[in-house]
């Protein structure tokens, strides 16, 4: 956790922005939740560890988090934004289960070279990615006629 937080404070410090106990707790929340998590679920979390954090601080914190490429924006099927912290973990894609929600975390070398091929070819200067494929877990799969 230190050098997350030694990351995020320097990105902080480059925007001119100071490292408050508020960001810290939020910082500390999302690093504990291991799951795709949405800015609501981040502020029960915190106030149930008796923190005291505006939800307004919350998302403008989340922002950062997002920009400073610690956490990532994940939008999934019910319309709401989940985040999940990436720093220190692998990249991975999503498929996300239209009836149920469910979502499954899978990674294939072969894809993301396939990717970096196209903007090779193409020019363009990746600096992040995510995909989201929309179908049918087999249990919901099965349900249908």
């Amino acid at each position: 956790m230190d050098s997350t937080k030694e990351k995020f404070k320097t990105f902080l410090y480059s925007r001119g922005l100071k490292f408050t106990p508020e960001r810290r707790f939020v910082l500390e929340e999302a690093f504990i939740i291991h799951d795709h998590f949405e800015a609501e679920d981040l502020l029960l979390s915190i106030r149930r560890h008796n923190r005291r954090v505006s939800r307004g601080t919350v998302y403008r914190t989340l922002d950062l988090l997002v920009e400073s490429g610690l956490v990532r924006k994940v939008a999934f099927i019910d319309k709401h934004t989940h985040y999940e912290h990436v720093y220190g973990h692998d990249h991975h894609e999503h498929l996300i289960c239209l009836e149920c929600g469910r979502v499954i975390e899978f990674y294939r070398e072969e894809l993301e070279n396939s990717l970096q091929d196209v903007c090779r070819k193409n020019n363009f200067n990746i600096k992040s990615h995510k995909m989201e494929v929309l179908g049918y877990c087999k249990d919901c799969d099965h349900k249908k006629p």
